[in-house]
């Protein structure tokens, strides 16, 4: 369905009244990670293969570009407060979710994220529902799960 706008602007106004338009459809574009130390976090990110700019240690925000577009960023505890003093962290965190190529990638990478001083919250298990599966925390303590399904049995 259109809507009708009602504007004042010219260039958006037919000579019969306001043109109609279509609302628009806002696009998923970015996730947001707030950190305590940009430099710690972006080393736990490069890790898992997200490339990060290599001067961008010191930077109050820093992004990098998914596969598929979406962008992941990172910004300081400082950052979020200079344009919201009274921003204070939240007691619910988030998690990334990273498909591994086979269980025993799952493994590997739990190891390597652990191995790296980072916190191993859930050791890989075989998942009931048919995938091997990890969780390692961030510095910031959001969520890394590690997954990848498991072989079928041949039945």
């Amino acid at each position: 369905a259109r809507t009708q706008v009602a504007t004042s602007d010219p260039s958006k106004t037919g000579a019969d009244g306001p043109r109609s338009v279509s609302p628009m459809t806002p696009r998923f574009d970015l996730i947001g990670l707030v950190v305590d130390d940009m430099a710690r976090s972006l080393a736990c990110y490069r890790l898992l293969g997200i490339e990060v700019p290599a001067g961008a240690d010191a930077e109050p925000h820093v992004e990098a570009t998914l596969p598929g577009g979406t962008r992941l960023a990172w910004d300081t505890v400082e950052t979020i407060r200079s344009f919201d003093p009274g921003w204070t962290p939240g007691t619910g965190r988030m998690s990334l979710a990273f498909a591994c190529e086979d269980p025993a990638d799952v493994d590997a990478t739990y190891v390597r994220l652990v191995d790296a001083g980072h916190d191993g919250h859930l050791p890989p298990w075989d998942a009931f529902w048919g995938q091997r599966y990890a969780v390692v925390h961030d510095p910031d303590g959001n969520g890394i799960d590690l997954f990848a399904p498991l072989p079928t049995a041949a039945g």
